[in-house]
């Protein structure tokens, strides 16, 4: 069994399209990023590249390289998915949390919990998507999102 952790921050900004987990949400704001600063899939991928000692986004998809630039997040947490299965893992579970103003996930978790399930490869009660808010952390213009995965030889 294997364990691996992620996590990853964007700041709001204004005629950007919010993707989370996969899932463009409706929002005024979108996630400021290289990619598609998609938080959850890329804590979930740092998580998963982790797990089996595979480096970090960056290594594998750095900001630095115009390729990367608007890239759909999705194809990131392949990969990471690829390095896990390629060392003989699969996931096991995963759990996640989002730190988060607005919007309110809760309307929209099993639609993410859904995504992040399908692109895991497990059942979607194998995936935990909560939110919390960012309460006197400073935060409030941010997306913060933290993951945790089980990963087991196959």
């Amino acid at each position: 069994m294997r364990i691996g952790y992620g996590y990853d921050s964007h700041e709001f900004f204004p005629g950007v399209p919010l993707k989370i987990g996969g899932v463009e949400l409706h929002h005024d704001k979108g996630l400021a990023g290289h990619s598609d600063g998609d938080v959850l899939l890329h804590a979930l991928t740092d998580a998963l590249l982790g797990a089996v000692g595979s480096g970090d986004i960056g290594s594998l998809f750095p900001p630095s390289d115009p390729k990367w630039k608007g890239a759909n997040s999705v194809i990131f947490l392949e990969e990471a998915m690829r390095h896990i299965e390629k060392a003989g893992y699969r996931v096991v579970n995963a759990d996640t949390t989002l730190v988060l103003s607005s919007p309110k996930i809760g309307p929209h978790a099993k639609q993410l919990q859904a995504s992040v399930a399908k692109l895991l490869k497990v059942e979607p009660s194998c995936v935990g998507i909560k939110a919390k808010t960012p309460e006197g952390t400073g935060t409030e213009n941010a997306c913060i999102a933290h993951a945790v995965v089980l990963l087991e030889k196959i």
